[in-house]
């Protein structure tokens, strides 16, 4: 994302890898649908993207921003990076475009002060030489620059070109194969997509030492939300006696919630499972269940690495 004079430009990461699009977004409906039908995903980006639409809200007028703020709201409700964010502009005063606008671009900043922070704490943890897993696209496409999880990968590699990625596919919108390889391929670190069952044969053989993922919304106990799959990878992490860590800014942190029972879990369109691309894959009237994140419990995760550095368990955050 950026912002260009009127409006904020945004990267369609629908379209990608095949075709780089630009969507250029002038109206705060047009952020809210552009969250809610994915153009832009990734809970700090989704955040970013919020508050560039309350700052787009403000140039409407000062009666769009009780509007504005519930439309947004209601476009996703797993990410809480979002209603940080829309907190953080509901007590911008004065109400303007030019302060909701400095405010928008100061959290783009800090995010991306902080992804540098998270790539720098999490790679002490790499070991020498490692092969590390990875689930979704956790990237510079997810936040504001650098990436979480991905962050770390990158700050790792930089340090030790021998180790080694892998990255799950992630069904079923395939964040892994499209965007995080993407990524992977524009920086040249090498990696190797897999199919997300091949994840335990691949740790049985001993190719995997390092799990890092994102997260979505982590609750005070360290149960974390996350794209659906990555409960998988910890419970086989585990039973691999491979250490799983979980890599996010503190705005993803809902000290709220004493644990991940309360997490809101969106369940999406059938569709994302039976059809690829627009093109139906499944008999017609398959049912389906398609939830879009899964919670991985605490005591699975041996860290939490935030911009603060890396906290481990028991986790008492918030």
């Amino acid at each position: 994302m950026r912002w260009d004079g009127d409006a904020l430009l945004m990267l369609d990461q629908r379209r990608l890898p095949r075709h780089v699009e630009w969507l250029r977004l002038s109206r705060w409906t047009e952020v809210r649908d552009a969250i809610s039908d994915m153009a832009v995903r990734g809970a700090p980006a989704i955040g970013i993207a919020a508050a560039y639409g309350m700052a787009l809200a403000a140039r409407q007028g000062a009666g769009e921003r009780d509007e504005a703020d519930r439309g947004l709201r209601h476009s996703r409700p797993t990410a809480v990076n979002l209603f940080w964010a829309l907190d953080r502009m509901q007590r911008v005063e004065p109400w303007t475009f030019e302060r909701a606008l400095e405010e928008a671009q100061t959290i783009e900043e800090e995010d991306r002060a902080m992804n540098y922070a998270i790539g720098r704490h999490g790679a002490e943890l790499v070991p020498p030489g490692a092969g590390i897993l990875t689930i979704c696209n956790t990237g510079g496409l997810a936040t504001a620059e650098h990436g979480t999880a991905l962050g770390i990968i990158r700050t790792a590699y930089a340090r030790d070109p021998s180790i080694r990625v892998f990255s799950c596919e992630t069904r079923p919108r395939l964040q892994g194969l499209r965007l995080t390889a993407w990524e992977l391929m524009q920086d040249g670190i090498p990696f190797h997509s897999i199919p997300d069952g091949s994840a335990a044969t691949l740790m049985r053989e001993g190719k995997v030492q390092f799990v890092v993922a994102g997260a979505d919304r982590i609750a005070a106990n360290g149960d974390t939300a996350n794209k659906i799959g990555t409960y998988s990878l910890a419970v086989l992490a585990q039973a691999h006696g491979i250490p799983f860590v979980v890599a996010a800014p503190s705005s993803t942190i809902d000290g709220t919630l004493p644990n991940g029972e309360g997490i809101p879990i969106e369940h999406r369109s059938g569709t994302e499972i039976t059809e690829i691309e627009g093109v139906p894959i499944a008999p017609e009237g398959c049912p389906t269940w398609n939830p879009a994140f899964d919670v991985t419990p605490g005591e699975l995760i041996a860290a939490i690495v935030t911009e603060s550095g890396v906290h481990r368990p028991p986790f008492a955050l918030g």
